[in-house]
C-alpha cells in the first residue's frame, strides 16, 4: 500500500509520485485534501490559480475519479500517456461555455504548447490527482500537454456525444507524464510567486518549456501477465461486454468479423485483415498484414487471428491457445480475441515461452467500444445490429434447442 500524508500535514508536504494524501473527517467540503495542498479550490475536475479570461492561470490541477464510464480518463503508466476529457459534459452549451471554463483553459494551453519557448512559458504546470478512497487522493504526476507519439491535430480533439438524443461537443486532450518523481514545496512556492522556471524548477519541465522535449515517465510492467480482473472490464462497464456477448453468442461467424474490426482499430499499423471462409480457414478465423516502418518503404508481417465469443465465466485455456500457435506459419504472429479472459496457465505459458501472440480480451473490447463513443445501451445495440446483423434463423434455432433440451441460458 502506498505511503500516505495526514490531513494536518498537507500544507507543507511535497508531492510524491503515487503517494496518498488524506482527506479530512469533518464531513464537509473542507475535507478536500487538494484544496489544502494547493490554493486551487476544492471542487471540480479543473482547479487552478488565476483567471482563465485574463490568461494568467499560474497552476492547474486536473482531478479524475477514474470512474466515469462516459468520460474515461485514462493513464497508461507504461507509456506515460494520459487522456483527459473536458468539462462540457451535458448538452445545451457550446464547447467553451462551461462554468469552470476548463475547455477554454485546454484550448489556450494547447495553443501555447505548439508555439515557441515564449508561448510555452505561458503554460501553467499541470498536476494530476486521482481519487483514492473516501476523500483521499493520490498524486499521479506532472503533465505536459501534447505527446511525442501524436500529430499536433490529434492532441486536442473536439468529440461529439449524444445524451437523450441531444448532441454536444467536448474536448479529449492528450498529455504526457513527465519523469518527475517529486514536486517540491519550494517549486510550488515559486510557481505561486509567478516564477515557475526558478531554481527549484524540475529539469523535465524546463526542457519541455524551452524545446518541447518530452522526458517521459515510462514504467514497463514488472509482470507481463494480466490477471483475470485486469482482462475483464470494471463493474460499471460490464453491461457493454454482456451486450456484445449476447449479440454474437449464437453467430460465431459474425463475431469473427467483429473481432477482426476490433483488432484493426486497436492498432493503426494493421494494414489489412480478412475473415477467412469457414471451410478453408485452416483453423484461422482471419488473416492479415501488419505494417512496420515508413509508409514509403514498409516491412509487412503476416498474422493469423482467432476469435472466441465466450461468457465472462469461461476462460480461454491452454488447448485453445496451443491450437492457434500450431497453425502459425513461419514469421507469422497470432492474435487471439475473446469476450472473456485468458486463463493464468495459458497466459503464463505463452509469455514464458515467448510465443508471438497478442491477446485482446474483454476489457480491451470494451475500451474499443468506448473509443467509438458507444457508451449508451441504445447506441451500442444499434451499432451491432446495423454493422453485424445476426441471422434471425440462427437465433430462433438456438432458442428452440435450448427449450427442447431444457438447458438453462448460458451464464454471462
Amino acid at each position: 500500500m502506498s505511503e500516505s500524508v495526514f490531513f494536518a500535514d498537507l500544507q507543507m508536504a511535497d508531492l510524491v509520485l503515487d503517494r496518498v494524501y488524506q482527506g479530512g473527517s469533518k464531513g464537509n467540503m473542507g475535507d478536500d485534501p487538494i484544496g489544502k495542498l494547493l490554493p486551487v479550490g476544492n471542487q471540480g475536475g479543473f482547479r487552478y490559480k488565476g483567471s482563465v479570461d485574463k490568461h494568467d492561470v499560474g497552476l492547474v490541477v486536473l482531478y479524475t475519479s477514474g470512474e466515469e464510464t462516459d468520460w474515461p480518463d485514462q493513464l497508461d503508466p507504461t507509456t506515460g500517456d494520459f487522456t483527459y476529457y473536458g468539462d462540457n459534459r451535458k448538452p445545451g452549451r457550446g464547447l467553451h461555455e462551461t462554468h469552470r471554463k476548463g475547455n477554454l483553459l485546454l484550448r489556450d494551453i494547447f495553443d501555447w504548447s505548439r508555439g515557441g519557448a515564449t508561448d510555452r512559458a505561458a503554460v501553467p504546470p499541470l498536476l494530476l490527482f486521482q481519487k483514492s478512497s473516501g476523500r483521499d487522493v493520490v498524486f499521479r504526476g506532472l503533465l505536459a500537454p501534447g505527446s511525442p507519439r501524436l500529430e499536433s491535430d490529434e492532441e486536442l480533439v473536439a468529440v461529439w456525444r449524444t445524451t437523450r438524443d441531444l448532441r454536444f461537443q467536448n474536448y479529449r486532450a492528450h498529455f504526457t507524464m513527465l519523469n518527475t518523481p517529486t514536486i517540491t514545496r519550494s517549486w510550488i512556492d515559486q510557481i505561486l510567486a509567478r516564477d515557475p522556471l526558478g531554481d527549484a524548477c524540475p529539469p523535465e519541465w524546463r526542457a519541455w518549456v524551452q524545446s518541447r522535449s518530452y522526458r517521459t515517465l515510462e514504467a514497463p510492467r514488472t509482470i507481463a501477465i494480466r490477471t483475470k480482473e485486469e482482462q475483464l472490464p470494471l463493474a460499471a462497464d460490464l453491461w457493454i461486454l454482456k451486450t456484445i456477448y449476447e449479440h454474437f453468442s449464437h453467430d460465431p461467424i459474425q463475431f469473427e468479423h467483429f473481432a477482426a474490426s476490433v483488432w484493426a482499430r486497436f492498432d493503426s499499423n494493421v494494414e489489412a485483415v480478412e475473415v477467412t471462409r469457414p471451410s478453408r480457414d485452416g483453423g484461422r478465423d482471419a488473416l492479415g498484414t501488419y505494417r512496420l516502418g515508413p509508409l514509403t518503404d514498409p516491412v509487412r508481417l503476416q498474422f493469423a487471428l482467432e476469435a472466441k465469443c465466450y461468457g465472462l465465466d469461461t476462460g480461454v485455456g491452454v488447448k485453445m491457445i496451443s491450437r492457434l500457435i500450431s497453425r502459425l506459419k513461419h514469421r507469422e504472429f497470432g492474435v487471439f480475441v475473446t469476450t472473456s479472459f485468458i486463463s493464468p496457465q495459458a497466459y503464463t505459458e505463452i509469455r514464458e515461452d515467448q510465443h508471438p501472440v497478442v491477446f485482446i480480451t474483454g476489457r480491451d473490447i470494451v475500451e474499443s467500444m468506448k473509443r467509438r463513443s458507444l457508451m449508451r445501451p441504445e447506441a451500442l445495440e444499434a451499432f451491432l445490429s446495423a454493422e453485424y446483423p445476426v441471422e434471425r434463423s440462427v437465433v430462433e434455432a438456438a432458442l428452440k434447442d435450448r427449450l427442447t433440451s431444457k438447458e438453462p441460458a448460458p451464464k454471462v
